[in-house]
């Protein structure tokens, strides 16, 4: 059990100390282990390439040449055949000095010969034929010189000896063909273990591809790791500590992160803690003037003149923008806060809009808007709060562009258990030139007609912040016309339709 515990270790700290060489220093190590089996292989693979070149073309040169010298032999012997049946007939000096020539041609082709067969049965053939000639040069010729020219029997002997000749020569080739069929067959099992090796060391390649990958893996994986750390940050998570294992320059960028993350995540408590205080210290003043201002406005402490009415009516429209300021403030703090989105529950849809319907009952009521609801019964799971503020910042804003006596239209659909919100109004529209501003924070398109409040420019920055972080999406489907409306599609995830009705 302790070899084995022993074992681990030594391995996981081989493993960590190849992870923390340098990136510089990783591509070199993996580039030689990819590189060297290759070029071992390739390096052997020509050497046996080349050593097969050469035995091939020393095959062919010796089979050529041994063909070349059988060709000269075979006319040497047909011209010594010739030149003795003509100096035994006419006796010329110039005929015998003929056959002598073609005899010391004949025995040497035949020392080339026996040099160059390189083969034992070949060779004892050559030498008979060697030796044929010499029984002709030394026997058969003396012993028909002393006869006359004109007795027949004076050429038999030497056809009896040139047929012998004959026969051995056809036994030479004979052998000589079997031995370049030997040859050619050696070459060609030479050519196919040199196959057999090249597709034996194909098993490389997968090898080095192995090793390749595992290099990329230990390269990539602390990038893909850093890249993930940092989309975190960049979602407002900064509560998890940033460790990470690699090469030097990956941890110093690690740790330079880690430093960015707890300045981060100190900036952020304070952001958190400033607004919420400040938000409910304006708050608490705000509703005694509201609440003043009311008693005024409705002349619950004594009857106003024209003028009182409209400076009344001036603080009372001041207040009221002052706390939706406010409003969107704090729903601006929702979403700078991360941990909020960790209180997710399964909700039903058509409850959180009909709460925001009752919520804008009074707008409604004010600029007598018909509201047109096409809702299924569809469950979702997620953050109501944050669902309730998105379906809250759409409505008002269709509220607020709404002509007097104007229609609003809400449906609901399920696709691919996707929850798909449709709200529709009748305004004007927003133009094409504005409709990629419109989710900037703080951007405040045209006012409405008779409206004297301006919003902060958070609410649809608010709304996208949120629609992002529950992994949904909104879209903008207006017309090219500015007098379509304004028609807003919001898609989130985890969304299923109900047995019941709601």
């Amino acid at each position: 059990m302790s070899n084995s515990t022993t074992l681990a270790s030594k391995a996981h700290k081989r493993s960590l100390s190849i992870k923390s060489l340098s990136i510089k220093s990783l591509t070199l190590l993996g580039f030689g282990l990819v590189a060297l089996p290759l070029v071992i292989a390739l390096i052997f693979g020509a050497s046996q390439v080349n050593t097969l070149a050469k035995k091939s073309a020393s095959a062919i040169t010796g089979i050529t040449k041994i063909l070349d010298q059988q060709q000269l032999l075979k006319s040497s012997q047909i011209k010594l055949e010739r030149s003795a049946a003509q100096y035994l007939v006419l006796r010329d000096p110039a005929l015998a000095n003929s056959y002598n020539e073609q005899c010391k041609q004949i025995l040497h082709l035949t020392e080339q010969l026996i040099v160059a067969s390189q083969d034992q049965e070949l060779q004892l053939l050559i030498t008979e034929y060697a030796q044929t000639v010499m029984a002709l040069i030394e026997q058969t010729m003396p012993e028909a010189e002393q006869k006359s020219p004109t007795d027949s029997t004076i050429i038999k002997p030497i056809q009896v000896k040139f047929s012998s000749l004959n026969a051995t020569y056809e036994q030479i080739t004979q052998r000589s063909g079997e031995l370049s069929t030997l040859r050619i067959t050696d070459i060609q099992q030479a050519a196919q273990a040199v196959r057999d090796i090249m597709i034996q060391s194909l098993v490389i390649i997968p090898i080095s591809i192995l090793v390749a990958a595992i290099f990329i893996f230990l390269i990539t994986s602390p990038l893909k790791a850093l890249t993930q750390i940092i989309f975190r940050l960049q979602q407002g998570h900064f509560n998890h500590e940033i460790k990470v294992i690699g090469s030097p320059e990956i941890q110093e960028i690690a740790l330079a992160l880690e430093s960015m993350r707890t300045r981060l995540q100190a900036l952020e408590l304070q952001k958190s803690s400033f607004i919420r205080h400040i938000s409910h210290e304006l708050k608490t003043p705000l509703a005694a003037i509201r609440e003043g201002t009311e008693l005024l406005y409705d002349n619950s402490v004594g009857e106003l003149n024209a003028e009182q009415q409209e400076i009344s009516h001036i603080i009372k429209d001041s207040v009221f923008r002052l706390q939706k300021h406010i409003e969107d403030l704090l729903n601006f703090n929702i979403v700078l806060d991360s941990t909020s989105l960790q209180d997710s529950e399964l909700m039903q849809v058509n409850d959180v809009v009909y709460q925001v319907i009752a919520e804008r009952k009074l707008d409604i009521k004010r600029k007598k808007l018909t509201l047109n609801n096409n809702l299924s019964n569809i469950s979702l799971y997620g953050n109501r709060k944050h669902l309730a503020v998105i379906i809250d910042n759409i409505l008002s804003n269709a509220i607020k562009y709404s002509p007097d006596e104007g229609v609003i239209k809400i449906s609901s659909s399920l696709v691919n258990e996707h929850l798909q919100l449709l709200i529709i109004d009748q305004g004007m529209g927003i133009a094409q030139e504005n409709q990629e501003k419109i989710f900037d924070a703080f951007y405040q398109g045209p006012p409405p007609e008779k409206s004297l409040i301006k919003g902060s420019g958070l609410g649809l920055t608010i709304v996208k912040e949120l629609i992002l972080r529950l992994n949904g999406n909104i879209e903008l489907l207006n017309e090219q016309s500015e007098q379509q409306g304004t028609k807003i599609k919001i898609t989130l995830p985890r969304a299923f339709r109900q047995e019941e009705p709601v």
